[in-house]
Order: structure tokens, then sequence, then C-alpha cells
């Protein structure tokens, strides 16, 4: 895991994602791309609730105000870049060659329209994606995170809101019999060979859940130098979602990996309730694959 995509919205959240990217980079001594997608007007208008309804006056006076949030989030998401390689000392690069040491480099880019496109592109050429939840209309396509998911054939490293430093104490794994959570699991193993610990959690439902098979696949991890300790979550009452998480606060996880999984064409995607839930809402980072 060497190169890394890093989402520089120009927001307050920037400083959760940067050090989430931060942290997943350290033990690799990886490179952090860092993209800012600048959005015209035009653009921004499409998934800016209400401004269809504009005339006349008030529809230039939004245009102007659209413009002008665009400039300021450009020169607050570099600032942000700059902020963060004076504070934590990142050597700035554009190709191995730029470095005269092994540590974390960065590089900064900035484009123009055509958002989901450019960022998937990315996205593809990276090893993995760093980006924040939505929490506001900011001109970005509102199913961007599912968009990256669904195409760009890459790990998401989702950031929570609150800033963590550290990724690789302790890794929990959300497993079920699917190829996404083996591509999940694929994506991870790097992670989790840095981690101090891995727990490898599976629930009763489905087919081909069993304890059995989890202890099969624990087994085959430690062939890759990882030594993982399993959890058999038993039918409940309870939905999984909510178990999966109470276990992630008891064992402190620092990061949750799991699969997403959906179906249906990307701008009409139709993620599982689990999977949902950690998309919209979860006080970790999380790392999904498709």
């Amino acid at each position: 895991m060497r190169t890394i995509l890093v989402l520089a919205g120009g927001r307050s959240t920037d400083k959760a994602v940067f050090d989430t990217a931060l942290a997943a980079a350290k033990p690799f001594d990886a490179h952090l791309e860092f993209l800012h997608v600048r959005i015209s007007p035009a653009e921004a208008a499409i998934h800016t609730p209400h401004i269809d309804f504009a005339r006349g006056g008030a529809l230039h006076a939004a245009l102007d105000h659209l413009e002008t949030t665009a400039q300021k989030r450009a020169s607050a998401a570099l600032h942000h870049f700059e902020e963060l390689c004076e504070r934590e000392a990142i050597d700035i690069a554009v190709s191995p060659a730029d470095l005269g040491r092994a540590c974390v480099s960065a590089s900064w880019c900035e484009e123009h329209d055509d958002a989901a496109a450019r960022i998937v592109r990315c996205a593809r050429h990276n090893d993995l994606t760093v980006i924040g939840r939505r929490s506001r209309s900011n001109g970005l396509p509102p199913d961007l995170v599912e968009q990256i998911l669904v195409t760009s054939g890459r790990p998401l490293l989702l950031a929570s809101d609150q800033r963590r430093r550290h990724l690789m104490g302790t890794v929990l794994v959300f497993w079920k019999e699917t190829a996404e959570s083996a591509r999940a699991l694929a994506a991870a193993l790097p992670l989790l060979a840095a981690s101090t610990r891995v727990f490898v959690a599976s629930a009763e439902e489905g087919a081909g859940a069993s304890p059995e098979s989890l202890y099969h696949l624990v087994q085959r991890l430690e062939w890759n130098g990882i030594v993982a300790l399993p959890r058999w979550l038993r039918s409940s009452s309870q939905p999984v979602v909510e178990r999966l998480q109470s276990l992630a606060i008891e064992i402190d996880a620092d990061l949750l990996v799991m699969g997403a999984y959906g179906h249906g064409r990307v701008r009409e995607m139709v993620f599982g309730g689990c999977t949902r839930h950690f998309l919209d809402q979860c006080d970790r980072p999380v790392l999904l694959m498709h």
C-alpha cells in the first residue's frame, strides 16, 4: 500500500480525513496524493438544493455565491495541505526519485469540474482512497462515495468525524461468506499485518456462515503472518449492525474492515442495511471494498 489518494474538500472535515490518511501511510512510508476538484457554479448547481427554483437576479446571485464558495474551498484545501505537511514534516515529491530517504511523502493536485469522473480515475490509479462522509451540499454528487466504491475497483477508507491519529492498534474485520468480504480482506492485508491486534467477527446469518468457516479463515490468515482472534455472533433478536457496533466499542477498534454489499446501477445503487449504516454513520474509520 504505497500510494494513497486523499480527497481535500476545503472544509473543517479535512483535518480528520488528513489524519486518517497519514495514519494509514506511516507504516508503509506511503505517498499521499492530495486531490481537490474545484467545481464550477454550473456543475455545483446540479447538486445544490433549491437553486433550480431561482430565476433572474436571484439565479445570478446564487451562481456568484457558488463561485465564491468554490474559491474559498480551493484556498482552504491548499492551506490545510500545506499546514499538514509543515506540522508533520512531510516531504513534497512527484516521484520516488525526488526522495532521498524512505518516508511519507505528499503531492498536491487541483483539477476542475467533472468531479466524479476525475476522482474515480485517480482512485483507480492509487492503492487506497481516503474520504470523509458527506455532511452537507458541497457541489459534489451526493452519491460520490458509492460511485467510488462501485466503479474504482479499489478499497475506500472512510474517515470518521473525529480526528484519529492511529489505525493499526486494533482492527476489526466484519466477515461474511461473500466475494465483497474476500476483496475487502485482501485489500486490508497490509494494514492487518501492521496492526497490534486483529479480530474477525462473523454473524450467524445467511448461507455458508458457521463457526467452522470462521476458524478456517483465521487459520489461513496465519499464513500471512496475521494472528487474528475469531468472534462468532450467534443469532439474536438484536440487529447485526448493533452487535457489530457493540463489539467495536468493546475491543476499542481503531479501524473497521468490511465488504460493501449492494446491487443496481451506479446512480441507483442500493446497499444493504449494514453497509448503509456504516456508510452514513460510524464513530471510527471504515475500510470498504465492493
